[in-house]
């Protein structure tokens, strides 16, 4: 593709809306050209401030542009990537690939089906400039063999739609992906249990086993209160190597120390998500998935359908090696 790629938006929340800014600011190499979401007004706004053509359906979204972003409900993420695979349309799908890990397989099916590449997830932590310094020390032999990883998930305030096991399907699942292409190591057992059980059970706390022997430490908060609050810290054979406060401002005042924490993860990752989009048009140009696959999306689903079994039943899973 030589000319800019004409992009389509499902999905204008605050995700959605965000991917399409960015898209039309910040990558030369693209054009938002369409949108829709099943609240058509907000469509129509977003469509109108970025001057694009807000589409009725997802289907004829589909078929008017080169590529699509999908950003709309989870629950609707499968059906989505399915139709882009059948049209052969290249999907950016923000995580997860869909609701259960059977449905991630058929993604996989369908995609192998095609012959080609066309799916990559959303798990934009690989590209946040933190993330990325931490894997290649961890990766470089700077604290040796990782040995213990502490690994903290925090939100505000859950969405309303938040249920206990989508705490682990939906939130926890960045850990489940992050883990594995941070160490260079699998996932093979989990343990998840929470500290309330009764309604919504959070926080959770998950302890993840490698196949090397690293031990994670996963706490998934979801109504923390104060803020999004994401850290990692390895602990390995020769050192440590952590994530430190890579965006807002510290203040030193009234005799205290403070350091400002990010309202939501648009704001936390947003020079993650650009570098996502940006290096999504890249691989477009290429014809190549140049991020995490269907099948990293399926892997990342079968850890947290193991984790879930977990949640209800106290018990350790093994997790099936893929």
């Amino acid at each position: 593709m030589t000319d800019r790629i004409r992009v389509g938006v499902i999905g204008t929340g605050a995700m959605g809306t965000s991917h399409a800014r960015m898209l039309a600011r910040w990558v030369p190499g693209a054009q938002v050209v369409s949108v829709h979401d099943f609240d058509a007004g907000s469509a129509q706004r977003v469509a109108a401030e970025l001057d694009a053509e807000p589409a009725g359906t997802a289907a004829e979204l589909i078929e008017a542009v080169d590529a699509v972003v999908i950003a709309a409900p989870d629950p609707t993420h499968e059906e989505l990537a399915l139709a882009c695979i059948a049209a052969d349309r290249p999907v950016l799908c923000e995580k997860p690939l869909a609701l259960d890990a059977e449905g991630a397989a058929r993604v996989v099916a369908a995609e192998a089906s095609q012959g080609r590449a066309l799916v990559q997830v959303g798990f934009m932590r690989r590209y946040d400039p933190a993330f990325v310094a931490l894997r290649q020390g961890v990766l470089g032999g700077q604290v040796g063999r990782p040995l213990v990883v502490h690994c903290v998930h925090r939100n505000a305030a859950a969405h309303p739609s938040a249920t206990s096991d989508g705490i682990v399907s939906n939130s926890m699942i960045h850990e489940l992906d992050c883990i594995p292409w941070l160490l260079g190591d699998a996932i093979a057992a989990i343990t998840v249990t929470s500290p309330r059980v009764e309604g919504i059970r959070d926080p959770q706390v998950a302890l993840l086993e490698t196949v090397r022997g690293a031990l994670v430490t996963v706490e998934v908060f979801v109504n923390a209160g104060y803020g999004y609050d994401v850290r990692c810290e390895v602990v390995g054979a020769a050192g440590t190597l952590r994530l430190t406060p890579p965006y807002g401002l510290a203040a030193r005042a009234h005799g205290g120390d403070q350091v400002q924490v990010a309202a939501d993860f648009v704001a936390r990752f947003a020079d993650a998500y650009r570098i996502e989009l940006a290096s999504w048009v890249d691989g477009l140009r290429r014809g190549e998935v140049d991020g995490p696959t269907a099948h990293d999306g399926y892997r990342a689903a079968v850890v947290a359908a193991c984790g879930v079994e977990s949640l209800h039943t106290g018990a350790r899973v093994q997790v099936p090696q893929l």
